[in-house]
């Protein structure tokens, strides 16, 4: 990917085989051509705010971050709570995809901005399912602001 091209997707998932499965889900619907990974929410909040290995990065926005919530280093709700707070980020679209149906999860992610919260299902058809439509809905179809 040229460093020119705006990142579309921001990818935040620690599981290996839970990126995997998003990114093949995604590459299903030609979701994932201007995707990034990152394993952890240090390494996300450095991507978004172009600090620590990401200095000098395009400083363009994701169009869509999805968020996993138990995260190393910094967790789903800290990353959440520091791009909704932030002038620069709290337009950006951020799902939470995560395998925690907690109540307290939720509450607390809605309290602080999330966009939507999407529980991993078990099986991996479904979770194709879930991961495409939301791609499809919050990447394509979803209006934002510029």
């Amino acid at each position: 990917m040229s460093e020119m091209q705006q990142v579309e997707i921001l990818l935040v998932e620690d599981n290996k085989t839970d990126a995997e499965l998003t990114i093949r889900a995604l590459k299903k619907n030609n979701l994932a051509n201007n995707l990034v990974w990152v394993k952890d929410g240090a390494e996300a909040l450095d991507f978004v705010f172009c600090t620590g290995a990401y200095i000098g990065r395009n400083s363009s926005l994701p169009k869509l971050i999805l968020l996993d919530l138990k995260l190393p280093k910094v967790d789903g709700i800290e990353v959440l709570s520091r791009l909704k707070s932030d002038a620069r980020t709290k337009l950006v679209p951020v799902v939470m995809v995560t395998s925690s149906a907690e109540e307290r999860d939720i509450v607390e992610s809605y309290k602080l901005g999330v966009n939507s919260y999407l529980v991993k299902p078990v099986d991996f058809s479904q979770f194709v399912g879930v991961v495409s439509q939301a791609g499809l809905y919050w990447a394509v179809l979803n209006k934002t602001p510029h």
